[in-house]
């Protein structure tokens, strides 16, 4: 046994939950419990939120009690959406996670930057992330050691074909989640590549055992922009920094009735 897999039983209960953190949250900020947005965005590299910001269509919920992040209300596709920026790797994006959906969230949609691993295209385009490798710590907190956490088969149907619907093109497959993206080693993309694996971020894996073990609703994209610095030219994200393209796939499962069973009664996270 490995030891960091010593003591991990995901089917037992947490003592330290994130409905106390935020009522403590709230005591000390004099805020008023109260619902976010049903639908919410993780954005990592934080393009989206300084897009938004810049453009005066981000206004910040003041309800949000997390320590750690600001969460930015907007209009996309005719509703409204809530969104955090920079929550970077994959305890810091399962923490974000829990507290939102604890505070109301029904469906989270994160957008990740990831580079490329096995080619389907020239860069920028877009993962639909089907499944992630498991090569972080935090999944394991919350599903017993496997190869791969997976996206909820139905929900990422749902949304490849309302992506589809409007013209726009994301491709299926698995992603590498790692820790640490300056150890990838050639040995570790070799050993990836086998697998059919398409690019690696760093959020995936532990958004979708969380998902599972929580009973919530989670789809992850990879927006492959780079071949880890390999190439001249690399990290090239598109129209406004990528935001412009992201915002479309998005907005296009906002549109579909993807989005709209998000209104159903929320699950209660682990």
């Amino acid at each position: 046994m490995i030891p960091i897999l010593d003591n991990k039983d995901a089917s037992a209960p947490s003592v330290f939950r994130p409905a106390a953190l935020l009522r403590e949250a709230r005591r000390q900020k004099g805020l008023a419990a109260a619902d976010i947005p049903a639908i919410c965005i993780l954005d990592p590299d934080g393009d989206i939120v300084r897009h938004i910001r810049r453009t005066g269509e981000a206004q910040p919920c003041k309800a949000w009690p997390c320590y750690h992040t600001r969460l930015d209300t907007f209009t996309l596709a005719g509703q409204t959406a809530g969104i955090v920026g920079c929550a970077v790797g994959a305890p810091f994006a399962v923490l974000v996670a829990e507290e939102l959906f604890a505070c109301g969230c029904r469906l989270l949609l994160s957008l990740t930057s990831a580079g490329q691993i096995v080619p389907a295209g020239l860069p920028p385009y877009f993962v639909l992330i089907e499944r992630a490798l498991r090569d972080e710590g935090t999944s394991y907190h919350y599903a017993p050691p496997s190869e791969y956490a997976e996206a909820d088969p139905a929900l990422a149907a749902a949304a490849l074909a309302a992506i589809a619907r409007e013209g726009l093109h994301a491709i299926a497959g698995a992603s590498w989640t790692t820790d640490a993206p300056f150890r990838e080693t050639l040995a570790a993309i070799e050993a990836a590549k086998s697998k059919g694996v398409l690019a690696v971020e760093m959020e995936a894996a532990a958004l979708y055992a969380f998902a599972k073990a929580a009973g919530v609703r989670i789809l992850c994209f990879a927006h492959v922009t780079n071949t880890m610095g390999q190439t001249g030219g690399d990290f090239e994200k598109g129209e406004a920094d990528g935001t412009a393209d992201a915002l479309r796939i998005l907005a296009a499962i906002v549109r579909s009735g993807v989005a709209g069973s998000a209104n159903s009664p929320a699950q209660t996270p682990i």
